[in-house]
């Protein structure tokens, strides 16, 4: 559990240095990069809670 915490939050943390690097530098790679990063981290965040919710409901069944 600790370590999926710090995974998802040194992803968001590399989402957002990489969109200070777009305002920093304006080139909408770095945006680009900070989306998808941002997005996959999202996505693997839900499903790894929505995991955890599903054990504790096998567990309550």
């Amino acid at each position: 559990m600790l370590i999926a915490r710090l995974v998802i939050g040194l992803l968001l943390f590399a989402a957002v240095v990489c969109f200070a690097l777009s305002v920093a530098t304006g080139q909408a790679r770095w945006r680009r990069i900070g989306l998808v990063i941002m997005k996959w981290t999202l996505i693997a965040g839900l499903a790894f809670f929505g995991v955890l919710i599903l054990e504790r409901l096998a567990v309550l069944l």
